[in-house]
């Protein structure tokens, strides 16, 4: 869905210069200024990662409380509803989420969980931590073990992409109002097991999935954050 997603997005800026543009001429007469036309800042954003992003929930979240403030310019209640209302909806969406993401284990998610039970030893694990700031680290030709990455209102950088590997290896990551980017090789196969509220994972892969002979097992989870994994050289 990646591809999909400026497409989207294209397709929503056409349809508004076209608006626009029929309105100087005369074609037609669309008030785009109606009462909560801001609100379309949340809405339309929201429903395009409703369609184009892996994790439905934090846009679900946010396209119900663009419509919520939607109807209270409308008029069809007051401001003090909506807000009351908004909170409420993201309490049951995060509640929601929490039962789904903990009853509806999937396969791939039970693989992740059993070998990270397998690895518990964290003093083969490396680390990093971004606390209102920002963590590098490239491996160049080093064996990776695997990583505990943490990124909490920071950003966190892990490149593999020159990285030995030896065995199978964990990594996981939480973050809070934070991103963390993780650059792996193209020969290395990546499973993923995510627990996000109001956030998720981009994956940016050319080759997808790879069946490579060593597997990184990805646990990553946190809110209002973003994990983002890729296979790309350069910077």
């Amino acid at each position: 869905m990646s591809k999909a997603k400026p497409i989207i997005w294209g397709i929503a800026i056409i349809a508004l210069g076209v608006i626009f543009g029929g309105n100087a001429i005369g074609l037609f007469d669309i008030n785009v200024f109606f009462d909560g036309w801001w609100s379309l800042f949340i809405i339309v954003p929201s429903a395009i990662s409703l369609i184009t992003e892996r994790e439905k929930f934090a846009s679900l979240g946010f396209l119900a409380a663009g419509v919520i403030l939607l109807l209270a310019a409308q008029n069809v209640f007051s401001y003090d509803v909506a807000w009351k209302a908004i909170l409420a909806v993201f309490l049951i969406i995060i509640g929601v989420s929490i039962i789904f993401r903990n009853v509806f284990h999937s396969k791939n998610d039970k693989e992740i969980a059993k070998k990270i039970d397998g690895m518990k030893d964290g003093k083969t694990m490396d680390s990093q931590t971004a606390v209102f700031s920002g963590s590098d680290r490239i491996y160049n030709d080093e064996v990776f073990s695997g990583s505990n990455l943490v990124a909490i209102f920071g950003g966190v950088d892990l490149d593999l992409r020159k990285a030995k590997f030896e065995k199978d290896t964990v990594i996981k990551a939480f973050c809070l109002f934070g991103g963390i980017d993780i650059k792996v090789p193209k020969d290395v196969q990546v499973k993923i097991k995510s627990g996000f509220i109001f956030g998720g994972i981009s994956d940016e892969r050319k080759s997808g999935d790879n069946k490579g002979k060593y597997t990184i097992y990805l646990d990553a989870g946190g809110g209002f954050g973003g994990l983002s994994i890729t296979d790309k050289e350069g910077k």
